[in-house]
């Protein structure tokens, strides 16, 4: 039997890896895919049939991510996590809604790189995303999970990372060890400012504004500001295909938007850096 990082969505136990299987000591049993990745997602944390982006959405997603514009985000959280886990022993990292796996596989090389001997582990919702990123990115574990009933063991995680999931305060400092990193992703004010200019009459820039959570000391904020050529209306498509925009726009923004042959847009990631505070005596 080899241990893994989950635990039993159904009863809190530890699960362990045998012949294909997750299993708990209570007889609860989870099939490994294809592909490596173990769905720990019970049928009553779901809230809807198939949950979470769909094999449309997370295909134009992984093609965009593929082009590299959105990796000055990915160098600055690499360079964050790797700062959060160096001189730890064994540390765990996981990658809250971690989608089709770009950011994780880019933060499990990095660690790498580093000679850092973190375990990496990512999950979300969307089972289509799981498969994907499983299935090219190797040596992490993924599973499907839904990050308001993690299956991760309290106080396991020496570093979580969140870009742009749902947020759960909660959840995400049970599975934090104390003195453990916590870095979440959130839109700068103008990013996508030109997209948005495209798709509204009358855009808004996204509000700043540092938050606060119990159990977690607020380290500081770093922003990447940069701007992206979309030189294609495929490349356009699939960039506001992964975007919350893509269910919020009405016809006609979205056909002023088809009918571009290139675009230029600001691009703005925030990371905002928490470390989990001690657990009161």
């Amino acid at each position: 039997m080899k241990k893994t990082d989950w635990i039993c969505p159904l009863c809190g136990a530890a699960l362990t890896e045998e012949d294909g299987a997750l299993r708990c000591p209570g007889g609860h049993s989870f099939d490994k895919a294809r592909q490596g990745y173990c769905h720990l997602l019970p049928v009553q944390q779901k809230h809807a049939k198939n949950p979470g982006d769909n094999r449309d959405m997370v295909q134009a997603r992984r093609r965009f991510l593929q082009t590299g514009g959105y990796a000055p985000f990915a160098e600055k959280l690499r360079e964050l996590v790797t700062d959060a886990l160096r001189g730890k022993e064994n540390p765990l990292l996981l990658d809250v809604g971690c989608g089709e796996g770009y950011y994780t596989g880019f933060l499990y090389d990095g660690l790498q790189k580093e000679k850092i001997p973190a375990r990496v582990a990512g999950f979300d919702i969307s089972k289509e995303a799981v498969r994907l990123a499983a299935g090219r990115y190797k040596g992490i574990s993924f599973a499907v999970a839904s990050s308001f009933a993690i299956p991760v063991a309290d106080g396991a995680c020496d570093c979580v990372t969140e870009v742009f999931s749902p947020l759960v305060p909660e959840e995400f400092r049970r599975v934090t060890a104390p003195g453990g990193t916590l870095i979440l992703a959130v839109p700068g004010p103008r990013h996508l400012w030109e997209l948005k200019e495209v798709l509204y009459d009358a855009p808004y820039e996204n509000e700043r504004k540092d938050t606060f959570f119990d159990g977690f000391t607020f380290v500081g904020r770093e922003e990447v500001r940069t701007r992206l050529t979309l030189d294609t209306p495929q490349v356009i498509h699939d960039l506001f295909a992964m975007t919350p925009y893509y269910w919020k726009t009405g016809e006609e923004g979205s056909r002023r938007l088809q009918a571009l042959p290139e675009l230029e847009t600001e691009i703005a990631f925030d990371f905002l850096v928490y470390r989990r505070e001690e657990d009161p005596p």
